[in-house]
This record gives C-alpha cells, sequence and structure tokens, in this order.
C-alpha cells in the first residue's frame, strides 16, 4: 500500500515537471470591444462575469447555444516570443464567434488575454478544461 502511494505521488510530481497536459488543446486570440449584443443574452450587462474575464468560442465549443455560461480554467501554453504569464485564469462563455472562419478556438476579452500573454496582437496555444 505504502507503494501504491509513493508511486502515485512520484507520477503526479513527474507528470508536472514534464508539462503534460491534462485538459483540451487549441488556440487562442485577443478579441476588443464592442461585445454587446451577444448571442448568449443579447444586451444584458450582468452576463460579464467580474474582472470582465469572458470568452467567445468557436464551432467546435458552441454546442448549438449550449455553451453559453460555462465555464473554463486556461492557461498560455506557447506562441510566438513567449507570450505567456504563468498561471490560469477561470472564463466564462459569454458569445458565439462573430468571425467567420473564427480565428481561434477561444477568443479572450482583452482582459482576459491580458491576464494570461505579454502580448495583444498574437495567437497563442491554450489548455484549458470545463469546470
Amino acid at each position: 500500500m505504502a507503494r501504491m502511494a509513493i508511486a502515485i505521488i512520484l507520477i503526479s510530481f513527474l507528470c508536472n515537471e514534464a508539462g503534460i497536459v491534462f485538459g483540451d488543446i487549441g488556440t487562442a486570440t485577443s478579441y476588443n470591444p464592442p461585445y454587446l449584443p451577444t448571442k448568449c443574452h443579447g444586451n444584458r450587462q450582468d452576463q460579464f462575469p467580474p474582472g470582465n474575464l469572458f470568452v467567445s468560442v468557436g464551432e467546435g465549443l458552441w454546442d448549438n447555444g449550449a455553451a453559453c455560461g460555462r465555464r473554463y480554467r486556461l492557461r498560455c501554453l506557447s506562441g510566438n516570443n513567449r507570450p505567456c504569464k504563468d498561471g490560469t485564469i477561470d472564463v466564462r462563455v459569454v458569445d458565439f464567434c462573430r468571425k467567420t472562419p473564427c480565428p481561434s478556438t477561444i477568443l479572450l476579452s482583452s482582459d482576459a488575454f491580458s491576464a494570461v500573454s505579454h502580448s495583444q496582437s498574437t495567437k497563442i496555444n491554450v489548455e484549458y478544461i470545463q469546470l
């Protein structure tokens, strides 16, 4: 039993050190105001979470509108010129990507993008998991 516990702890440590990803992988770009109206709740201001950490999603996550209000934990993995900041953010889906084709898996509000990246004008690779 003790060996099993030690093995689990060791595997957990190695996974973190090796950078193993536990969520889905996609791309993210920034999008800027105006954010209203949205496909989720039209012109309602109360749909936006504190800190303006919200996203618009592409077809793959939209789920015919069922994505509205979903929360994701997201972190930057990589991009040109090392744009990533450390840590994760929690975001809420408030809209469907307005561009066809959508430029990325997830479009982050400018505040959300600034929370994970040093650069606003780049596409980044992200890991995300639904909360």
